[in-house]
């Protein structure tokens, strides 16, 4: 029987030492504001333990130095240094999980049962500072786009409430997920779900668009401009069926204007392409008037009118139906 894992070992690999202080050791030579570093530690998702537990490594007195930094140079306000670290706890405790998924996945196969000292894993802290790199440079990546819509979007005269501006919000379903799950073991359905939201991904970021969240069975996705959104719930309706493991996508898209959050998007126009995304039929594409204005006299595209459905909370939602114009000249 393998090994129980030993935390503290784990994480003294991981940190690049052991936990050698107490919380207000830490606190103390950090010079954060005592209640500051509390908010901060929790903000971070990790739990409040006893004043007298060594808890801390040197890493950790260095991340609450610079978050008191942000605050002692005025580059953020109290809330905002909270924020800031909820934003990265949160986003970095979800990539923790999923990779440490794909790790554990390849150690069994590996047969391996010490994970601390098996080969993959040894090899892993190896290769730490070169992930460190890849993770810091895909993070300014990524910075350096989002700032970049944000800039434009404000030039554009949309910045009366910051964060609120139109976006084209779209919603792509995998159909009867509920019966499949009935049918398929637990390893079955993750790599139905994991083969979906791979594809899904992969179609979105190639079209220009990108993805905010997958919740499993759906994947939510916005795009800047009327024909990249056209062009990705096209591409999701047709591409995934294409995978004999995935049943039928079906894709609702919206335009209109959207209050960005937390990495996320709310309004009615998410909740509009929600409720389209429930009245399409498999394999097919359903949008909103707005983007369907949008579209009019777009090359190789067709929109159609259909009946109208009433949508609970949102009133009478006019649809159209999107498909390629396979008729439409060559150019």
């Amino acid at each position: 029987m393998p090994s129980r894992p030993d935390p503290k070992a784990i994480e003294s690999a991981l940190l690049g030492g052991e936990a050698v202080y107490t919380r207000e050791q830490a606190i103390e030579l950090s010079g954060a504001d005592p209640e500051l570093a509390g908010r901060v530690w929790r903000a971070l998702g990790f739990p409040t333990l006893g004043d007298d537990s060594i808890i801390f490594a040197e890493s950790d007195v260095e991340a609450l130095r610079i978050a008191n930094s942000l605050l002692e140079e005025g580059v953020l306000d109290e809330e905002g240094v909270v924020r800031f670290a909820r934003a990265m706890g949160q986003t970095m405790a979800r990539l923790a999980d999923w990779q440490t998924s794909i790790l554990s996945t390849l150690i069994f196969k590996d047969g391996g049962e010490d994970l601390v000292n098996s080969p993959l894993m040894n090899r892993v802290k190896e290769l730490l500072p070169d992930v460190e790199r890849l993770l810091l440079h895909i993070w300014r990546r990524q910075l350096a786009a989002s700032t970049a819509r944000t800039l434009t979007v404000m030039s554009n005269g949309n910045d009366t409430i910051p964060n609120y501006y139109p976006l084209i919000v779209g919603f792509a379903d995998l159909v009867s997920f509920t019966t499949l799950s009935r049918e398929l073991d637990e390893m079955e359905l993750a790599g139905v779900v994991e083969g979906f939201e791979a594809t899904a991904a992969d179609l979105v970021a190639s079209g220009g668009g990108r993805v905010v969240k997958t919740l499993g069975d759906e994947v939510l996705f916005v795009a800047d401009s009327p024909s990249q959104a056209a062009d990705i719930a096209l591409r999701l309706a047709s591409g995934v069926k294409t995978h004999v493991e995935v049943p039928d996508v079906r894709v609702g898209v919206a335009y209109g204007p959207v209050l960005t959050l937390h990495g996320d998007v709310f309004g009615t126009t998410v909740n509009r392409s929600s409720r389209l995304t429930s009245f399409a039929r498999p394999g097919t594409v359903l949008i909103d008037e707005a983007l369907a204005e949008n579209l009019e006299g777009e090359e190789g595209l067709q929109v159609v009118q259909v009946r109208a459905r009433h949508a609970h909370g949102l009133g009478l939602i006019q649809p159209y139906t999107l498909r390629r114009d396979f008729d439409a000249p060559n150019p």
